[in-house]
């Protein structure tokens, strides 16, 4: 592929190390360009990073009216030799074209991704914030273009990605659970629908269930299938629990629930972290029983964002609560946490292929 720089004059552009005084919050900051890639003409054309800058969008663009639209979330990191890795970018790509799939959107070969992904991260370069915990946050999406009001693909779409310096995601450190509410009333989704897509639709329909959680001092809403039996999802995260015997056990994944990549890269680093996982149909009653019982020990959410999101308490909209591990962080979700961060930033020798360089071109 071969990217046309339309960049910033130097005079405009970060010129050294960021080293910000204080925690970055996550997400809302951008760095000098974004890439962007058109598709028209049943092929995708024109890569090019330029500078981040509105982008014009008809007023009957598809995404605006049936939103056809997809978006990954992945990291970069910058180890002690100084040099910026992404961390199982493959696996963000292949859930792109997963997505795409699904809502009828075309395919970007992974290695264009990756490519793109990189060329952005090494414009940017200068942009990683230099404090402990920090990341470039990823966000690539495609939407739909094509001015047109009746229900349809689209003909035409936009690929995009930014970059986001983001600080730690826990800047008083890894010290305290989260609640989520236990409820019946909302479902993230339905068989045989865009569940399992990283759909922009999907995280709209979320809002009001995350707003309705807040009344009840709760982070999130644990959503439930649509029998109102099983576990699926923790807010935008997989859920995630650990029995009285160590074992961490894991929703299956279905079409109703998103695979997540921590959740994955967990259940295949389980022997190098000396731990035992496991997938399961999970019910709700007996996920509370667990917890009352004391049967279930500790429990979660994975996510890109957070990597571990501990649950200390699960509270109902009658008023009462539930409490897991005495409302502390358990020691297996310590270790999960731990491990997965060193591998992310260098300190532990990663699987081969789950850190990529990012290589300088310019």
């Amino acid at each position: 592929m071969e990217i046309k720089y339309q960049l910033k004059p130097a005079s405009q552009r970060r010129s050294e190390q960021f080293k910000p005084d204080k925690p970055l919050p996550f997400g809302l900051l951008r760095t000098d360009h974004m890439f962007i890639m058109d598709y028209e003409d049943g092929q995708w054309t024109n890569p090019r990073i330029v500078p981040y800058d509105n982008v014009a969008i008809s007023p009957g663009a598809i995404v605006l009216h049936y939103g056809q639209a997809i978006f990954e979330g992945a990291k970069a990191f910058m180890h002690d030799d100084g040099e910026i890795y992404t961390f199982r970018i493959d696996k963000n790509a292949k859930r792109m074209n997963h997505s795409a799939e699904i809502l009828c959107i075309p395919h970007i070969p992974e290695e264009i991704q990756i490519e793109a992904i990189h060329a952005l991260i090494d414009v940017d370069r200068l942009w990683f914030p230099h404090q402990e915990g920090a990341s470039l946050y990823i966000r690539p999406f495609i939407f739909a273009t094509q001015d047109s009001l009746g229900v349809h693909p689209s003909a035409t779409y936009k690929f995009m990605v930014i970059l986001s310096p983001s600080g730690p995601y826990y800047p008083a450190g890894f010290t305290k659970p989260i609640k989520l509410l236990i409820t019946k009333r909302f479902h993230r989704a339905t068989p045989g629908g865009t569940g399992s897509a990283k759909a922009a639709g999907n995280y709209a329909a979320s809002l009001r269930a995350g707003e309705f959680a807040k009344k009840f001092g709760a982070a999130q809403v644990l959503y439930l299938d649509v029998t109102k039996t099983y576990i699926e999802e923790a807010g935008a995260m997989n859920h995630y629990h650990v029995t009285k015997d160590g074992t961490v056990v894991i929703p299956e994944f279905t079409d109703t629930i998103l695979r997540s990549i921590t959740s994955e890269s967990v259940m295949e680093l389980s022997d190098r972290m000396g731990i035992n996982t496991k997938q399961d149909r999970i019910k709700i009653d007996d996920f509370i029983k667990g917890v009352k019982s004391g049967e279930i020990v500790e429990a979660g959410g994975f996510g890109t964002a957070a990597v571990v999101s501990p649950v200390g308490e699960y509270v109902f909209e009658d008023g009462s609560s539930i409490v897991v591990n005495n409302n502390e962080i358990g020691e297996i979700t310590r270790k999960i946490y731990n491990y997965y961060t060193s591998i992310q930033t260098g300190k532990i020798e990663a699987p081969e292929g789950w850190l990529k360089k990012v290589e300088r071109r310019i």
